[in-house]
């Protein structure tokens, strides 16, 4: 029987609570939380001294590489890296190797999760056969075995009909579709944001448009269907405008970003940065600005890491044959607390953004503090300084587009179920 444990002096916060004092733990459950709560006899006490204290980190959208890429990433180094991150529930994209189009592979990722002891894995079932987009998955079987919601990850469900087919489906029995959102024949062959900087880079460029055009179309199916779209890291003002509209209009819409998109701008692949080369690209600073605006507005849901581990090799490649993708797990929380800092997102806002609506829109009890909710937790120093270095991030991906940044908030401690798994 492990023993009680109580934060004593924390800020606590999270999911419409946010108050200085006590917090106590008991059979992985959280039983207490007030201003001040006497220690139980033989509880183990963690003196925050005014860390904040939240729900563990919700990341709806990473890649975990295993099956098939191990020499990217596995389950148990991935889930080294949530823990120091913070993230103690995550949803794995399904583009593995088999994909995840089979019942039996979703329990597998589940029971490989509960493995870990430090991280639930939610996993997302494939809209498609293999990630292909030629025919549909068997979805509602997905569903039975825990797919908490159906995508094809990094590939654009393209056919119309198909997504058609696959919005009118899972509504029935009521699951999200999660769309990258690029029209495939426009994003072909490209490997940054079509502009000037592009041109004088000599590289092949993919429209800002091709997120909108494919945004625009997904909205007009989930309007005719009933179904729920979800788009996925949206890096345009473009595709953000029609999402607003659409929210307005009562259209089952969502849709998360990740922080390079509003962090980064286009400038970033300069000296052809192949750790910048991301999927969609990096964008043009209005763009950027856009992704700001739109998540202190309400209209971006969730920010997610879209962690896309790549080994060395995938990277040291001329940029226009390097691997897309950028490692977020460990960078998530702090990339997001910059912008608390530079006062574009409350510390409230920012936290809800990465917990409490991310699980409201997989369908999960994580990400809340309330009482007898799992005991799920970070603390964390908001002003605490560090430096984000390719090489020495926890777990096996270093690709990080960060490399190099200082940043100021530090993870001091991730409990699961109540128990410490990294501090």
């Amino acid at each position: 029987m492990n023993p009680d444990t109580l934060f004593r002096g924390a800020r606590i916060l999270g999911s419409g609570v946010d108050m200085p004092g006590d917090l106590l733990v008991r059979d992985g459950r959280i039983v207490d939380f007030a201003a001040s709560v006497g220690a139980p006899e033989g509880a183990l006490v963690i003196e925050a001294e005014g860390a904040v204290l939240c729900p563990g980190l919700v990341d709806m959208r990473a890649a975990l590489g295993e099956p098939g890429f191990e020499y990217r990433e596995t389950i148990a180094s991935a889930a080294a890296a949530a823990a120091a991150g913070g993230i103690t529930t995550l949803a794995a994209l399904p583009d593995t190797q088999p994909a995840i189009d089979d019942p039996a592979l979703v329990q597998l990722l589940r029971t490989r999760g509960a493995e870990t002891g430090s991280l639930t894995i939610l996993p997302y079932g494939a809209v498609t056969r293999g990630c292909r987009g030629e025919e549909l998955a068997e979805l509602g079987l997905l569903r039975e075995a825990g797919a908490v919601a159906f995508t094809d990850g990094s590939r654009a469900v393209g056919p119309a009909r198909l997504m058609r087919l696959a919005l009118a489906y899972a509504h029935g029995f009521g699951a999200r579709i999660v769309q990258h959102p690029e029209e495939p024949s426009l994003a072909a062959g490209g490997s940054a944001t079509e502009s000037e900087q592009a041109t004088r880079m000599g590289l092949p460029g993919i429209p800002a448009a091709a997120e909108a055009i494919m945004v625009a179309r997904d909205i007009r199916l989930a309007e005719l269907t009933g179904g729920a779209v979800h788009f996925a890291h949206v890096s345009t003002g473009e595709a953000l405008g029609l999402i607003r509209t659409a929210k307005a209009a009562g259209i089952s819409v969502s849709c998360d970003t990740a922080p390079p998109y509003f962090d980064l701008n286009e400038t970033s692949i300069g000296d052809f940065r192949s750790y910048a080369k991301l999927s969609p690209p990096l964008r043009k600073e209005h763009d950027r600005q856009a992704v700001v605006a739109a998540l202190a507005d309400g209209t971006i849901d969730a920010i997610a890491s879209d962690h896309q581990p790549r080994d060395a090799d995938d990277k040291r490649q001329p940029f226009a044959l390097a691997s897309a993708g950028g490692a977020g797990l460990a960078t998530l929380l702090a990339i997001t607390l910059a912008h608390v800092h530079n006062g574009s997102l409350t510390l409230a806002a920012a936290i809800d953004l990465l917990t409490a609506r991310p699980a409201g829109l997989l369908g999960v009890a994580s990400g809340r503090i309330a009482k007898a909710a799992p005991a799920d937790l970070c603390l964390f120093d908001p002003e605490r300084i560090w430096q984000v270095e390719a090489g020495r991030l926890p777990g096996k991906a270093q690709n990080t587009p960060f490399d190099g940044r200082a940043l100021e908030g530090v993870v001091l401690g991730t409990w699961k179920r109540g128990l410490r798994v990294f501090g």
